[in-house]
C-alpha cells in the first residue's frame, strides 16, 4: 500500500481529476463572472465593456444591494444569536429524555427540514394570507381582530414574516448537529466535574460547551453561509417586496440578470456575492481560532 501512493502515476490519477473538477465548476465560471461584471450585457446583442462602472454603481448609489445585505445581516443575527441557543438548549433538554420520547420529539421538529423548499414556502404563505389564512384567522377567533394583517405585504412585518419561514425550516438542522454533539459527550467529564464540585449549570458552561465548540463553529458558520444564499423561499413568497423591503442579495443578483436583463450588473452582484461569503468565512475562521487559542 505504502509503494502504491509513492507511485507518481497513481498519485497523479488521484490528484488531477478533482482538481480539474474544481477548476471547472468553480475557477472557470467565476472567471467569466468577472469578465462580465465589466461589461454592460443584456445576455444576447453587443457587448460593451464598462470597466468598473457596475461596481461604483452597485457600491454606490444602489440602495436595494444595500438593503438586501442588511436583510442578510438580519437573518445571520437572528439564526446565530436566537435560533442557535434555542436549538442547543432545546438538544440538551431531549438528552435527559427517554429515547423513545427523544426520538418522537427529534422527528417532530425535523419534519419541516425534509420538505420542499416550495411546500414549505407556499404553507406558510397560505397561513400568512390575509384573507383565508390561518394566522388572521386564529387573531379573530381569540379577539385580536386589530392586528391582523396583510404579513407579506406590510413593509412592518414582510421581512420578519419571512425569516420565520426560514427559521421553522431550518432549525431541525442546527437541532439534529446539537443533539449529535451532545450524545457523545464523554459520561466521565461529567462525572469529574460533579466531583470537583460543579453543579449543573457550571458544567454546562464550562465542560459540555467547550467540549462541543467545533459543533457549535460548525453550525455558525453553515448559517452564515445559509444566510447569504437565501433565494427561493423569498422569490416565492414575496420576490423581495414590498418596495425591496424583503430582498437578499441572491434574489437581487437573479432578478437584475435574468429580469431585468442586465447581465452585466447581475454579475457584479455575483462577484460581490462571492467575496463576500468568502471574507465572512475567513472572519469568523479566524475569530473562532482566536476563542480557541485562548481558552488553551
Amino acid at each position: 500500500m505504502q509503494s502504491l501512493f509513492q507511485n507518481k502515476r497513481t498519485i497523479a490519477a488521484l490528484v488531477i481529476p478533482p482538481i480539474g473538477i474544481m477548476l471547472f465548476a468553480i475557477v472557470a465560471p467565476l472567471l467569466v463572472s468577472i469578465y462580465f461584471s465589466f461589461t454592460k450585457w443584456s445576455g444576447f446583442g453587443a457587448i460593451k465593456f464598462v470597466g468598473i462602472q457596475n461596481y461604483i454603481a452597485l457600491l454606490g448609489s444602489d440602495q436595494t444591494f444595500w438593503r438586501s445585505l442588511f436583510n442578510v445581516g438580519a437573518l445571520i443575527i437572528i439564526t446565530v444569536f436566537i435560533q442557535n441557543p434555542i436549538a442547543f438548549l432545546l438538544a440538551a433538554a431531549l438528552t435527559k429524555l427517554p429515547e423513545k420520547s427523544s426520538r418522537i420529539f427529534r422527528t417532530i421538529y425535523f419534519i419541516p427540514a425534509t420538505l420542499s423548499l416550495v411546500v414549505v414556502t407556499k404553507l406558510w404563505v397560505n397561513i400568512f394570507n390575509p384573507t383565508y389564512g390561518m394566522l388572521n384567522k386564529l387573531l379573530h377567533f381569540i379577539g385580536f381582530q386589530d392586528i391582523s394583517i396583510a404579513w407579506l405585504s406590510n413593509p412592518k412585518t414582510a421581512l420578519g414574516s419571512v425569516i420565520w419561514i426560514m427559521i421553522w425550516q431550518g432549525f431541525g438542522w442546527a437541532l439534529l448537529f446539537y443533539y449529535a454533539g451532545l450524545v457523545t459527550v464523554p459520561a466521565e467529564l461529567e462525572e469529574a466535574a460533579r466531583v470537583d464540585g460543579a453543579n449543573r449549570m457550571q458544567t454546562f458552561i464550562y465542560i459540555i460547551i467547550p467540549y462541543l465548540f467545533p459543533v457549535i463553529q460548525s453550525v455558525i458558520i453553515i448559517d452564515v453561509i445559509s444566510s447569504f444564499k437565501q433565494m427561493e423561499m423569498v422569490y416565492l413568497s414575496t420576490e423581495g417586496g414590498p418596495g425591496n423591503f424583503t430582498q437578499f442579495i441572491a434574489v437581487y443578483l437573479y432578478q437584475k440578470a435574468f429580469k431585468y436583463s442586465e447581465y452585466g450588473y447581475g454579475n457584479a452582484i455575483s462577484v460581490i456575492f462571492v467575496l463576500l461569503a468568502v471574507a465572512a468565512t475567513i472572519a469568523l475562521q479566524k475569530m473562532f481560532n482566536r476563542l480557541t487559542d485562548g481558552e488553551a
